[in-house]
């Protein structure tokens, strides 16, 4: 078997079916206008998608497809009881239009995670009156670029499906899928002198390959075997498949010049700018796309991606990111090239490039026609007095967020300022702002930050962040309840009204900070104080406890009050450990015991509570990556992967002095008690006993321990156990009081 050629080419005879349907709602043929009028469509993967997610009640919904008139995307619901008919402009939409029903006369919410559809009734009640439902933007954009690594590289199918199914029903028709682009850069450099082995090795372990294909980094947690390309490109090609079913719009890494080692070498008449380090780690070199063999290498790219992929009309890549050097090539010059290979081979194609840092710059933005850039701003939450019109210069964006950096477990978001913001900008003079994008390192936290960003797209108006949150509590577990409700007004005042100036996500847990006493964030980049009154939380978990016992058995309530509950100890964790510092500066030997035997309690009590809720388990993390493998060294690489990215991330000096160690920390049980605790563990028996001998703390190689957890394969639970009622009210007896 010659790579993956024979394979690959089994696809093109189904790629060129979906020629005719590769321009999508979700991929206007201009970034800056609506898309034309379309022709009516199948609702059959809408109605699959109801089954799955509602499958006692799908047969009480009629769904109906709509022309796209020029004013773009909408939906309306009418019907009666018991028979709901919803009508939009693609399959994604009108499954946009059910939540919307679900939620607004429903009456129960189906979040990301976190459902109350169980207390729908047997018969649905019909809508008051006909809704109507515009969006407000035709583009509505989700998923980071570092998705795949920080929410699990090593999902199936049926994970995948679930989150496009969540994604649909919550309005994103464009959606950045990278998923199999390793088999892409295979296929494509094997004609250009390297052999299959080469580029295996080249190329890193899954769980790290959204920073290979940003060009900061290559190699780590490989070789990969190419069997798992294969099965990565098969799952990649089902996903995008799903997407276009639904009436949306898989964008797909474009190429801009990363190459593997040597290349030169076998291609002499290919420049190469290197591109020095990245935190440790050196980044692949950057072919000069003004190069003649760029535009070959670009049109291989670009052809053996179709095959595997299909068609669509928006590509994401970002040149010279987080640092890279343009040496002697003019970033002008460079970004024609870059869009010219673009257009060569998908004609009308949108380039897509994230705000980020000065990312992009204006070398780029006006080097290139405007009408084929989308930027989704990561920033436009997180400071003031941005202007993204000056910036960009004109070109279209969407208003973004990055609620989560690294997976974090922590809640809290700047909503109070998307509620404001988003139409203040949508709304101005001369705004360029034509959609939003959900850009969060790692998804799976924070359904009601989830919940409110993506519905700005469906408002013509401010919203009501105090209303929004009062509804919210109401239909989050399935009827209206007053201790549900103060729960969140609560936490809308606290955690989740965090103000714009310096950060997008709150502060996370000193818990899973590389132990010391000076520790302010576990994350070498997160906030390194309390982004908001902690007794919010607290008291917001006494009253969820407080929450009608009929309501107590939705889904969306279990993993509400662990979650909280998990918050809510975490922010002790920075109380506790400033008094620790005390009590060991000064030598108080009696004191440092009592209060290191409470941090270490505090972690005992935190894993048990995160043992109640199988989506706070370390063990599903690990089980999906072991699936990968067919032979023991392939499932040994795959968890050293999924275990790496969790912890010291990378090599020693990438984690000790580049500061990634720790940057997906996460609070799951069975991390928190075989790693978390053992470190703290370890780093305060040494101060003990520093203490009682006057001595030096013992020096402890902290990579060397951290890295020999990485290695292990010991087996976690996949199921919870325990009560999650039980465990929260232990910790809310656990934590001292307003006063204390």
């Amino acid at each position: 078997m010659r790579g993956l050629r024979p394979w690959a080419a089994a696809h093109a005879a189904t790629a060129l079916l979906l020629l005719t349907t590769a321009l999508t709602p979700g991929s206007p043929s201009s970034a800056a206008s609506s898309p034309p009028e379309r022709a009516a469509f199948s609702t059959h993967s809408a109605k699959a998608a109801l089954a799955r997610l509602l499958p006692h009640h799908v047969s009480q919904f009629s769904l109906v497809p709509a022309a796209r008139p020029a004013s773009g995307d909408y939906f309306d619901v009418s019907g009666r009881a018991g028979l709901v008919r919803v009508r939009g402009t693609s399959p994604a939409v009108i499954l946009s239009g059910v939540n919307w029903y679900l939620k607004h006369t429903a009456g129960v919410d189906l979040g990301w995670p976190g459902s109350s559809t169980g207390k729908l009734p047997r018969t649905l009640p019909g809508p008051a009156t006909t809704v109507h439902r515009q969006a407000s933007v035709p583009h509505r954009f989700a998923l980071n670029d570092t998705d795949d690594g920080y929410s699990g590289a090593y999902r199936d199918w049926a994970d995948y499906e679930k989150q496009i199914d969540l994604l649909a029903l919550h309005g994103v028709n464009e959606v950045f899928v990278q998923m199999g682009a390793d088999a892409v850069y295979h296929e494509t450099f094997r004609e250009f002198g390297y052999s299959g082995r080469e580029l295996r090795s080249w190329i890193p372990g899954p769980a790290h390959q959204p920073w290979w294909l940003m060009q900061n980094m290559s190699g780590f947690a490989g070789p990969v075997s190419e069997r798992l390309l294969r099965d990565r490109a098969d799952l990649g090609r089902r996903i995008a498949d799903r997407l276009r079913q639904l009436g949306m719009t898989p964008v797909l890494p474009g190429y801009f010049g990363t190459v593997p080692p040597g290349f030169t070498d076998r291609n002499p008449s290919g420049p190469v700018v290197p591109q020095g380090q990245w935190v440790g780690f050196d980044r692949p070199d950057w072919l000069d796309p003004r190069s003649e063999v760029f535009r070959r290498v670009a049109a291989s790219f670009y052809r053996h991606q179709r095959e595997l992929f299909g068609e669509t009309s928006m590509f994401k890549m970002d040149l010279l990111h987080e640092g890279g050097r343009p040496g002697n090539v003019p970033v002008a010059d460079a970004a024609r090239a870059v869009m010219e290979a673009l257009q060569t081979a998908r004609p009308g194609a949108v380039w897509t490039l994230i705000g980020w840092q000065n990312n992009p710059p204006a070398a780029i933005i006006d080097a290139v026609d405007k009408s084929r850039l989308l930027i989704v701003d990561g920033l436009s939450d997180r400071y003031d007095g941005l202007d993204r019109e000056t910036t960009w210069h004109g070109a279209p964006y969407a208003f973004g967020t990055i609620p989560n950096f690294g997976g974090h477990t922590t809640v809290g978001a700047n909503t109070a300022v998307w509620a404001e913001r988003f139409d203040q900008w949508r709304t101005k003079p001369g705004s360029a702002l034509a959609g939003i994008a959900y850009l969060p390192e790692g998804t799976g936290g924070n359904p009601v930050a989830y919940e409110l960003f993506t519905e700005l797209a469906w408002r013509t108006g401010p919203v009501d962040q105090r209303a929004w949150f009062a509804a919210y509590a109401s239909r989050r577990y399935g009827g209206p309840d007053p201790h549900a409700a103060r729960a969140w007004e609560l936490l809308r005042t606290g955690p989740y009204s965090t103000p714009s100036g310096t950060w997008s996500e709150s502060q996370d847990s000193l818990f899973t900070a590389r132990p010391r006493l000076t520790a302010t964030s576990a994350a070498a980049w997160s906030p390194g104080a309390m982004r908001y009154d902690p007794e919010t939380v607290r008291r917001a978990l006494a009253e969820l406890l407080q929450v009608a016992p009929a309501l107590r058995s939705t889904d969306a309530y279990r993993f509400d009050l662990v979650d909280v509950a998990r918050q809510a100890l975490a922010n002790r964790s920075r109380s506790l450990l400033p008094r620790i510092k005390t009590a060991y500066d000064g030598a108080d030997l009696t004191r440092f015991r009592a209060l290191a035997a409470e941090w270490k309690s505090d972690l005992a009590l935190l894993d048990r509570l995160l043992a109640t809720d199988a989506r706070f388990l370390l063990g599903p993390w690990l089980e999906d990556a072991r699936s990968w493998g067919r032979t023991p060294a392939e499932r040994a690489a795959a968890e050293f992967d999924a275990r790496s990215i969790l912890t010291t991330w990378g090599h020693r000096s990438g984690s000790d002095t580049g500061g990634l160690r720790d940057y997906a920390n996460r609070e799951w049980s069975g991390l928190v008690r075989d790693f978390y605790a053992v470190r703290w563990s370890t780093y305060l028996d040494s101060l003990d006993t520093a203490l009682a001998t006057g001595r030096p703390p013992a020096v402890i190689d902290w990579f060397a321990l951290e890295n020999a957890w990485n290695q292990e394969r010991d087996r976690y639970p996949v199921r919870p156990s325990g009560d999650p009622v039980t465990a929260a009210t232990a910790v809310l007896d656990a934590l001292p009081g307003a006063t204390g």
